[in-house]
């Protein structure tokens, strides 16, 4: 039997920040984040409003469903916005959701962790038994650790949550090819510098802003035309497809302009690129399950359907899944 995905759910918050509040925090022109980013508004969870909490808030409805709920034998959350340094946020998640004892635990690849926790999760599935399904979730609330000074991040980011059940599947079905790949020689590119034990947050490292988001955006977008679709290649070479057997694709949601150069680099048309930068902004490791959430709730997928998910995220990494929904 495959492993595929059986169930999708994602939640945003409710509170909005339109172009006008970014070009007031950084004196930025808003036409200037529309035309650079193609992004209206980003998501910001309450300050009160934890990681898990979103987490939550995108599981909970699949487990609604007592028979899916009694199966979920595996959890692992993809952050790299944790409730605290420990414990895993997963075990928070377990607990507000009543999950059972059962393994969780996270995985931080940044904006790639949604896709490295899916097949970390797959592989522990392929050594359990048929009826056991795993429980993925991929949340960060990016409003935390934003310079609001920074007009080429704090335009970028929002905060938001998605879920995903893997389930055993009949064969032909469910993933079919797995690519994750990291580039430690590109550690700079996207960072929060302070607040572990490397540089321990100090008062002096907060008045410096040394525990903010920071990110070389043109180096990104460089690092990601050129790996993503080496991610994208190997797993559709597993899966013994091409990029124009898929029916649609979900790719990291940067912003918009990295969305339509990634899907020209790969070749994807423009019909068939999910895209929920516009209204979302970029939710980090949510921001795959969040549109894959999106795109199904649009137009549900069909049967028979072959799906690509891509990602980059900081460290520099890169991903790719290849699926058939089933």
């Amino acid at each position: 039997m495959g492993i595929g995905i059986v169930a999708v759910g994602g939640y945003v918050p409710p509170g909005t920040v339109d172009n006008e509040k970014i070009s007031e925090w950084t004196g930025t022109d808003p036409a200037w984040v529309e035309s650079r980013t193609g992004i209206s508004e980003r998501h910001y969870a309450p300050e009160e409003m934890s990681t898990s909490e979103m987490a939550v808030a995108a599981a909970a409805p699949l487990l609604e469903d007592t028979r899916l709920r009694a199966r979920i034998a595996l959890l692992v959350t993809a952050t790299s916005t944790p409730d605290q340094p420990q414990p895993a946020t997963a075990v928070l998640v377990q607990q507000q959701l009543d999950l059972p004892i059962l393994p969780a635990f996270d995985v931080n690849a940044v904006c790639s962790g949604f896709l490295y926790a899916m097949a970390t999760a797959q592989a522990l599935m392929a050594q359990r038994a048929s009826g056991d399904c795993a429980l993925v979730v991929g949340a960060d609330k990016y409003s935390t650790i934003m310079d609001r000074s920074d007009r080429k991040t704090v335009s970028l980011f929002g905060d938001g949550a998605g879920a995903v059940v893997l389930g055993h599947v009949p064969d032909g079905y469910g993933i079919h090819g797995v690519a994750l790949l990291a580039d430690g020689q590109s550690t700079s590119l996207v960072r929060v510098e302070a607040g572990g034990t490397r540089k321990p947050l100090t008062p002096e490292r907060m008045e410096n802003g040394d525990h903010l988001f920071r990110m070389d955006g043109r180096a990104v977008r460089e690092w990601g035309l050129q790996f993503v679709p080496k991610a994208v290649n190997e797993a559709l070479e597993q899966a013994g497809l091409t990029v124009s057997d898929m029916d649609r694709v979900v790719l990291h949601q940067g912003n918009t302009r990295l969305v339509e150069a990634l899907g020209q680099a790969l070749g994807v048309p423009e019909d068939k690129l999910a895209l929920t930068a516009p209204d979302y902004g970029n939710t980090a490791a949510a921001s795959i399950p969040l549109t894959l959430f999106s795109e199904h709730s649009r137009r549900p997928f069909s049967r028979g359907e072959r799906i690509l998910l891509a990602s980059v995220g900081g460290g520099m990494t890169a991903g790719a899944i290849v699926l058939t929904w089933y």
